[in-house]
């Protein structure tokens, strides 16, 4: 089975890695191979060579996450069993409109990325920011807790709101931990 994705031209470079080291990492992990087409960013992702069926659809994920703005390490944390890559459209929010999706974006990253790192710390997960999409890569519980706070941000909450929400999720997840070892 073969998969097709869309990478931008821009981001070719960061998927091959230096000497390839990226790509091959790739091949390596989930036992699939990459062609990558370097003028038009269009990555097939050959599945046959694959032994666990899960893994190799995963390295289409992490394709898709280099793609979309994440670090190659951030991506490969995608190899885990327990962690998720979803993707959120600015548009569905603000509109087509450019003025409008260029201030929601800006309210979601803040003054010099603070927003975006709080979001990070918060809720424990990778996000990434690039062009009208939102990329996420985190466990369930992360995952979960991010898109909501990002999904706060853009329908308009003010940031003090999305964090009070953050940090009430994060007590409570510290909560349950603790009952669990009790």
């Amino acid at each position: 089975m073969t998969t097709h994705v869309r990478v931008p031209v821009e981001r070719v470079a960061i998927l091959v890695g230096p000497k390839g080291e990226v790509k091959r990492y790739i091949e390596d992990r989930t036992g699939v191979t990459l062609d990558i087409d370097s003028s038009d960013g269009s990555v097939v992702v050959h599945e046959e060579g694959a032994e666990d069926p899960f893994i190799a659809m995963r390295a289409a994920e992490i394709v898709k996450a280099i793609g979309r703005g994440f670090s190659p390490e951030h991506a490969f944390s995608l190899t885990r069993d327990d962690y998720y890559f979803n993707l959120m459209d600015i548009t569905d929010y603000a509109g087509k409109k450019p003025t409008h999706v260029r201030r929601i974006r800006a309210r979601l990253i803040g003054t010099d990325g603070k927003t975006r790192r709080v979001l990070e710390d918060l809720s424990e997960c990778y996000i990434a920011v690039r062009g009208n999409t939102i990329g996420i890569i985190g466990d369930e519980w992360g995952s979960n807790v991010a898109r909501r706070a990002i999904d706060m941000l853009l329908s308009g909450s003010e940031h003090r709101t999305v964090y009070s929400y953050l940090e009430k999720m994060r007590r409570t997840k510290r909560l349950a931990m603790l009952d669990g070892i009790r």
